[in-house]
């Protein structure tokens, strides 16, 4: 066999393998067809089966809503039905009612009218009755009424008189007694001690070298602390001592605590002793705050503003005729709460007419007016109530008493002012005179401030160096001092001392 021939035979015997591989394979996928179309009809039946049993359930739960839809509307026809029938019969039972009430209306309407025409006829008959008692008098009403009054007043005139004045005279009787009783209970009750206030200030001294140091080099410190307090300081008075002389209060005691201040921190020099000043101010407007507060709570008032407590505590440093202002007006209120309570007139009113009642004596320095006035002013800018200040404004009889409450004001500022011993009209006037100095040297334009001193024999005035020039200052001082000739009576003279400095403050940062 040769070559050709095998690769022949080869090449033959590969394609028929080929074709019988072919064979075989299409004989394959014949057979695996034939299985899938079996598996897909299967799958056909399995779910025309399964849909067959949804198709029943679904059906079979249908039914059931819908036999449970017919019930419940079955039960909502019924309930409507009912309700309609109750609303029916309760429509009759309204419209009965109604033409109850109709009736009984019109029924009122008949008496109204009848008693109208009952009234009608009663007072025509009325009217003809007087008519006929008046023609057969031959006099009206009015004039029966006033000649019956004659006649009685005639025949029995000497009884009314005596009689009345018998009832004037027992009515008086109870009256003044009653007043003396309520007023001896008052004063009895509030029968306390009264302190004299002085008009000098002592502090003692831990050595006589602090002496040299508050004087100072030339003095020029104790003319610094004088300057910034406005009161004396009398060194070499008492050994151990020095003494301050001011007949303000409030700045003694505002040159007391600096003094004391400085004496601890032996330090004293100009500058220290203007911060001093400062901060003893600082204090007593804190002590002057505390009094108030003190006052109005032992009064038993509440409610008062900050602003006007801050103005009572000033009168913690302010006497009247020797009198401490604050304790009297506490004392006012204790004696006005006892006569309102007695009397039935309103206690509140009275307690606190009373502790105000001076109020405007802690600024009249300042303000144009009497005390009075003032305080009416103050009290009506802070609100105080209108009973208040009607309480407080006829202590003085400045202004007509409106209520029961100002004439209790005024008897308790005579209870408490009267008392043997409670006040001095000579130191009282003395204080006067005093502050008239400093009011008339600070009514001229350019004056900062002016201190009356040494008994009032010098009044030390301080002016702005911006608006008054030496050859003015002098001329300021000749008019004060003629000012002061012409309106004041004094012992003595008057020293005008009118003092002019400039100073220039520069920070180094």
């Amino acid at each position: 066999m040769s070559l050709t021939t095998a690769l022949i035979l080869a090449g033959l015997a590969g394609l028929i393998g080929i074709g019988v591989g072919y064979v075989f394979r299409w004989l394959v996928s014949l057979g695996q067809k034939g299985s899938v179309d079996l598996q897909i009809k299967q799958m056909l039946l399995d779910a025309r089966e399964e849909a067959k049993k949804v198709v029943a359930e679904a059906e079979k739960k249908v039914a059931t809503l819908e036999n449970e839809l017919r019930e419940e509307l079955r039960a909502k026809e019924e309930a409507s039905v009912s309700k309609e029938e109750r609303l029916g019969q309760k429509e009759q039972y309204l419209d009965k009612r109604q033409l109850d009430i109709d009736k009984e209306a019109e029924r009122i309407k008949g008496q109204i009218e009848e008693i109208k025409k009952i009234k009608e006829r009663a007072d025509a008959l009325l009217v003809e009755r007087q008519k006929a008692v008046e023609g057969a008098a031959k006099l009206t009403e009015e004039e029966a009424k006033e000649e019956l009054l004659k006649t009685v007043e005639k025949n029995h005139e000497e009884d009314m008189l005596v009689r009345i004045q018998k009832l004037e005279i027992d009515g008086k009787e109870r009256l003044e007694a009653k007043a003396r009783e309520i007023l001896t209970t008052a004063i009895h009750r509030m029968g306390n001690s009264v302190h004299a206030e002085v008009l000098t200030t002592a502090i003692p001294l831990p050595n006589e070298e602090l002496k040299g140091k508050i004087i100072g080099k030339e003095g020029r410190n104790i003319r610094a602390f004088e300057r910034a307090t406005g009161v004396d300081v009398l060194v070499d008075e008492t050994p151990g001592m020095i003494t301050l002389s001011c007949f303000d209060p409030v700045r003694r005691q505002v040159a007391r605590v600096a003094l004391e201040n400085l004496i601890v921190d032996q330090r004293i020099q100009p500058a220290r002793i203007e911060d001093a000043v400062e901060k003893a101010k600082d204090e007593i407007a804190r002590v002057m705050k505390e009094k108030a507060e003190a006052a109005a709570y032992e009064c038993g008032i509440q409610g008062i503003d900050p602003r006007l407590l801050a103005i009572l505590g000033r009168l913690y440093f302010r006497t009247s005729y020797g009198q401490n202002v604050m304790q009297h007006s506490i004392e006012m209120s204790h004696v006005a709460g006892m006569i309102a309570q007695e009397l039935g007139a309103d206690v509140k009113v009275a307690k606190a007419g009373a502790l105000f009642h001076d109020i405007g004596k802690a600024v009249d320095h300042a303000v144009q007016g009497t005390h009075v006035e003032i305080g009416r002013r103050i009290l009506e800018k802070f609100g105080m109530d209108k009973r208040v200040i009607q309480a407080m404004q006829s202590h003085h009889e400045e202004y007509p008493y409106e209520t029961m409450e100002s004439v209790i004001v005024q008897v308790a500022d005579a209870i408490s002012g009267g008392r043997p011993g409670a006040r001095r009209d000579s130191i009282e006037n003395y204080l006067k005179r005093l502050t008239e100095l400093e009011n008339i040297a600070t009514s001229f334009p350019g004056v900062e401030k002016a201190y009356a001193i040494q008994a009032g024999r010098e009044v030390r005035i301080f002016v702005k160096p911006d608006q008054i020039s030496d050859l003015q200052a002098q001329d300021l001082a000749r008019n004060i001092a003629m000012r002061v000739e012409n309106e004041m009576k004094y012992p003595g003279e008057v020293k005008i001392n009118v003092i002019r400095e400039t100073r220039t403050i520069e920070f180094a940062r």
